[in-house]
């Protein structure tokens, strides 16, 4: 196992010289598929890590209701509502883990000078937090945009800086 010395960064699999040689050979688009499904991965990961937070955040009573559940309790008027109660956490865990291995192909995307600095994986996930709270809950007419919970949003954007920080894997790792 190598280590990386200072100054330098730790390298993607298929880092900068793979991705000139793939593209070269023409199979840069099939290495940046690869990217994409190996930040999937790493965003249903950090989603996984997010359910941990939200159980102590929701437990605590730090934050009310989780965005994931709200969108399905208010929102959802048939598939979620016909699913056996049993199964409807199940099922809010997997649209969670869905909309994070989405986020982790997107964060997969970015180039890699900005994906390596390790502001950028909290900064994404913070930015994914403010678009739901500025975008998405608004349009969607749900409850909590339409109150102040600020102990709520600040335990929601902790857990999106979880996320960013797993997702951004800023650990150095052994080179191929």
């Amino acid at each position: 196992m190598s280590t990386v010395g200072a100054g330098a960064r730790p390298e993607f699999r298929g880092g900068p010289s793979a991705e000139s040689e793939s593209s070269e050979s023409g199979s840069g688009i099939k290495e940046r598929g690869g990217e994409a499904a190996h930040g999937a991965l790493r965003g249903v990961i950090a989603a996984m890590a997010m359910t941990g937070m939200r159980s102590f955040t929701v437990s605590t009573g730090l934050v009310d209701e989780p965005p994931p559940r709200a969108i399905l309790r208010q929102k959802s008027k048939g598939l979620f509502r016909v699913m056996p109660r049993r199964f409807r956490r199940a099922g809010e865990e997997l649209c969670h883990w869905g909309y994070g291995a989405a986020g982790g192909a997107a964060f997969a995307m970015l180039p890699e000078r900005v994906r390596m600095q390790a502001w950028s994986g909290p900064v994404f996930g913070l930015g994914i937090w403010v678009g739901f709270e500025l975008g998405i809950a608004p349009v969607l007419g749900l409850s909590q945009a339409k109150k102040p919970r600020p102990v709520d949003r600040l335990s929601l954007a902790v857990d999106h800086l979880l996320y960013g920080l797993v997702l951004s894997e800023t650990r150095s790792r052994p080179r191929e």
